[in-house]
């Protein structure tokens, strides 16, 4: 565990069978009976060792994300195998991403896993573990290092028409759909640069799978119901550009490294293109840490416009190595509308929008950075 959050209070041990009510009874969502957004703190190994050094297990800790108390964390009684959550350099698993509450994980046989073990409300005593086919690697492509990964659904074990997108540092883009009785890839090379090291993302109101291009100008999307092997390319107009920023904004934006996330409102389905700006704060053993410096968020209509915004109404927004989301603020009290949170292998920090650069920002390794979206309590006690 990182030293961050090592200098972070001691987590609250909580009994399985009381876990559910505990993120209830904290003023979270009672009326739908849903978790709160959480993110993945860390597995403690189980006592005694040699049966930890036996099973491989640790007791799961998570933090609810909440702008009040950041330090809270909770160690649900729920076993999750531990290197799913700290990857080590020699292990022949690799946890590479994360959708609506599974996460998936890479072995060196080629083999994609997709995981319901860090869900919070998921069962420990029978977890859920999907093997995909063995990945086929385009010519000229690779299937090794991956940007994201996404789903169109929260059931790919039992819901036949639930695809999972895959996307891989440089042209290859490949989707899978797991519940079928005979899954196989279908993938995509994308002849366009711009999308080499681009994240993919569902949009639930529209049943496509989109990709924004380097510096959101052009939107990829493929349409689960016309598939083919090309995209579908879409411009992007920016109107109603910010007032003009300070000189040393500017200089320090121009400075940074810029990344594009798309992001889609649960309530109207509303589209939110994001901008964000990191830079190098530090260097630990000679690997640099990042950290976000400046953050600006588009409203995006059908027609590719773009229009720049302070005020996304009652959303909070979560940015991490998982599929990005946003929730109802007032459905979890304690998160702040118009705040997104941003969670790194390198980084935790908030930014308000208002202002655009973050105002609580934190360097510290994290092997999981996943945020988890909320969970239905009720299908889960089912």
């Amino acid at each position: 565990m990182s030293l961050f959050l090592s200098r972070l209070v001691k987590p609250a041990l909580v009994r399985r069978s009381s876990s559910v009510s505990l993120l209830i009874s904290n003023g979270f969502s009672t009326s739908l009976r849903q978790s709160p957004p959480c993110s993945i703190i860390g597995a403690k190994p189980c006592l005694p060792l040699e049966y930890f050094y036996r099973s491989g297990l640790g007791t799961l800790i998570i933090a609810n994300a909440n702008v009040a108390d950041m330090s809270c964390l909770v160690r649900l009684e729920k076993k999750v195998p531990v290197d799913l959550v700290h990857n080590d350099p020699d292990d022949t698993m690799v946890t590479i991403g994360a959708s609506h509450g599974w996460v998936a994980s890479l072995k060196d046989d080629g083999i994609l896993r997709l995981h319901d073990d860090l869900n919070p409300v998921a069962s420990d005593t029978d977890p859920k573990r999907i093997q995909l086919p063995p990945l086929v690697t385009l010519p000229h492509c690779q299937t090794k290092i991956i940007t994201n990964v996404s789903m169109s659904s929260s059931s790919p074990e039992d819901d036949e028409d639930c695809v999972v997108a895959v996307k891989f540092l440089g042209p290859q883009l490949s989707f899978c759909r797991p519940a079928q009785s005979k899954p196989e890839w279908t993938n995509i090379k994308i002849e366009n640069s711009c999308f080499y090291s681009s994240r993919v993302m569902f949009s639930k109101k529209d049943n496509v799978f989109r990709i924004p291009g380097s510096g959101g100008h052009l939107i990829g999307s493929w349409d689960l119901r016309e598939p083919n092997d090309k995209l579908k390319l879409q411009n992007v107009r920016f109107e109603n550009l910010p007032p003009k920023l300070p000189t040393p904004i500017r200089e320090l934006m121009d400075s940074c490294t810029k990344s594009e996330h798309l992001v889609e409102s649960p309530s109207n389905g509303e589209t939110f293109l994001v901008k964000q700006y990191r830079k190098t704060a530090k260097f630990v053993e000679g690997v640099a840490q990042m950290k976000t410096q400046f953050l600006m968020v588009f409203k995006l209509d059908e027609e590719g416009n773009a229009v720049y915004t302070q005020d996304m109404g009652d959303l909070t927004m979560f940015l991490s190595m998982s599929e990005p989301f946003c929730v109802p603020s007032t459905s979890f009290p304690g998160l702040l509308p118009n705040n997104v949170y941003i969670l790194d292998f390198d980084e935790t920090a908030m930014v308000n929008l208002v202002d655009g650069y973050p105002f609580v920002s934190t360097n510290g390794e994290s092997d999981a950075p996943y945020y988890i979206p909320p969970q239905n309590i009720l299908d889960s006690e089912s």
